[in-house]
Parts: C-alpha cells; sequence; structure tokens
C-alpha cells in the first residue's frame, strides 16, 4: 500500500462522511449528515424488518465510528460546525492509527 498519509486521511474523512450521511438518510426519518433528534444509532427499534436488519449489521461500524462522540448529542442546539469539526479530528486521529498499522503489517507481509 503506497497511498500518502494525506490521501488516505482524506479519503477517510470523505467515506465516513458519505457512510453517515447515506445511513442516516436510509434508516431515519429525515435525510441528513447528524440526526435532529439525537438519534445517533437509528433504525434499531423499527418495525421495518430491513431497517431493523439493515441498523443491525451497520451497528458495528457506527459505534467505532461515532460512539465516542454521541455525548455531543445531548446538546439541544449545537452548532453546526462544532460536529462537524469534532468528527473530522476524531476521524483524522483514527485514520492516521489505521494507515500507520496497514503500512506496519505490510511490510511485514513484504519481508
Amino acid at each position: 500500500m503506497k497511498t500518502s498519509r494525506t490521501k488516505f486521511v482524506v479519503i477517510f474523512l470523505a467515506s465516513a462522511f458519505v457512510f453517515q450521511f447515506i445511513s442516516n438518510s436510509l434508516l431515519g426519518p429525515e435525510a441528513g449528515l447528524f440526526p435532529v433528534n439525537a438519534d445517533w444509532f437509528p433504525g434499531t427499534g423499527s418495525p421495518i424488518a430491513w431497517k431493523s436488519t439493515l441498523a443491525t449489521i451497520l451497528y458495528p461500524v457506527k459505534f467505532v465510528l461515532i460512539g465516542p462522540l454521541s455525548f455531543l448529542a445531548k446538546d439541544p442546539d449545537p452548532a453546526p460546525p462544532v460536529l462537524v469539526f469534532a468528527f473530522a479530528c476524531y476521524w483524522t486521529a483514527m485514520a492516521l492509527v489505521l494507515h500507520y498499522l496497514l503500512n506496519k503489517i505490510l511490510a511485514r507481509i513484504k519481508s
């Protein structure tokens, strides 16, 4: 894997924001990047079978991506840039750790 650190972080951030938007739009009542009613894991208690199944499959990924920062949902009306900035910082740190670990693993495999 010869991807630069910057390119990896940018792709990871874009993918995380797209994943968050699509999963919230499919499983939640309205389309959006962050849920308005602070339901960070939409669809988990849905009576519709496909929504419940999809939410169950996506739950571990969403838990890792947004779980540690779900305390931000307690603020009834946070400024939109605060949420985007907080998640971008968290996901950047996660992407840097993943890039480092993947490079170490691939270097061991090659040698």
